[in-house]
């Protein structure tokens, strides 16, 4: 969508300037007195509005051109050194209870925000696993897609972690990137995974993936011993959420831990408007003219 902005902001207190002297500076004219002339005063004071509204949107145009409007859109060039970031969210029946996986999308989408520059990606898991959106700089779409994800989209009834885990590595297996971690979430114990547990884990130490695991819930909902073996195995780290505000700590901390230092290369891409209420004021003041002539021939 890109971001509108106006060049020389000060610009439109013009107008404010113009309704001031309108009201306080205006000219006194000299009158002159015929008698029966009341067509002729209400013709006068018909032209007058007219040629004051002609004039206050000539104002007002002129302004907004002399400001400048500017679309601008911030256009990513490159980032291979950047971090590279796969989110794996449990969708299963039991992220239902309680709303956890709406408390856990809120929260997500805030640690989306705060990577600007990082590439995203995300896989979702109930059922089976599948991959919803592979790495990309498009935090907009990213977002959006996970704004309609819900419970439900991929089964109620079984957790495929491994599956996920390994389906996540796989989307590395191109990256240059020097900085790749998966953060995966869960409420719940693989029951339905093809793949088995060690080759998801050997799958991530491949690709140089470390992964930050999230197990939400009470201790019974989840395997501790499992989730711990997949972040020491990767070298990430293991934590337990039981509350909302611990969960929004998790996210802060796991941010501060991997903040890129690495700034993008990029620029910013400006589209100026300002001819269009330029070319309207001219218009206008074509017709202000005409009017003026008119009333000097009559």
């Amino acid at each position: 969508m890109g971001e509108w902005t106006l060049q020389y902001p000060w610009a439109p207190g013009i107008i404010a300037l113009y309704l001031v002297c309108e009201t306080f500076c205006r000219a006194k004219a000299q009158s002159l007195i015929f008698p029966d002339t009341q067509l002729l005063a209400r013709l006068a004071r018909s032209s007058n509005r007219l040629k004051r509204l002609l004039t206050f949107l000539i104002v007002v145009l002129l302004s907004v051109a002399l400001a400048s409007p500017v679309k601008q859109n911030e256009v990513i060039v490159q980032n291979d050194k950047g971090y590279e970031i796969s989110l794996i969210l449990d969708a299963s029946g039991s992220m239902r209870e309680m709303n956890k996986f709406g408390i856990v999308k809120n929260i997500v989408l805030d640690f989306i925000d705060k990577r600007k520059h990082d590439k995203l990606g995300l896989t979702i898991f109930a059922d089976f696993a599948y991959v919803a959106m592979p790495l990309t700089y498009d935090k907009k779409s990213l977002k959006q897609l996970l704004e309609k994800i819900d419970v439900g989209i991929a089964g109620t009834q079984r957790t495929a972690l491994y599956e996920a885990l390994f389906m996540s590595s796989k989307l590395f297996k191109d990256s240059k990137s020097k900085e790749k971690i998966a953060i995966l979430l869960t409420d719940g114990v693989d029951n339905t995974s093809k793949i088995p547990l060690d080759v998801a884990i050997k799958s991530c130490v491949k690709h140089g993936i470390k992964v930050y695991v999230i197990g939400v819930g009470g201790r019974g909902d989840y395997n501790p011993a499992v989730l711990s073996k997949i972040a020491k195995g990767t070298g990430g780290m293991f934590f337990e959420a039981d509350t909302v505000d611990k969960l929004k700590k998790i996210y802060d901390e796991i941010n501060s831990l991997e903040k890129s230092e690495i700034k993008a290369n990029k620029y910013v891409k400006k589209h100026y408007y300002f001819q269009y209420p330029l070319a309207l004021a001219l218009l206008l003041l074509g017709g202000f003219a005409l009017i003026r002539r008119r009333g000097h021939a009559l």
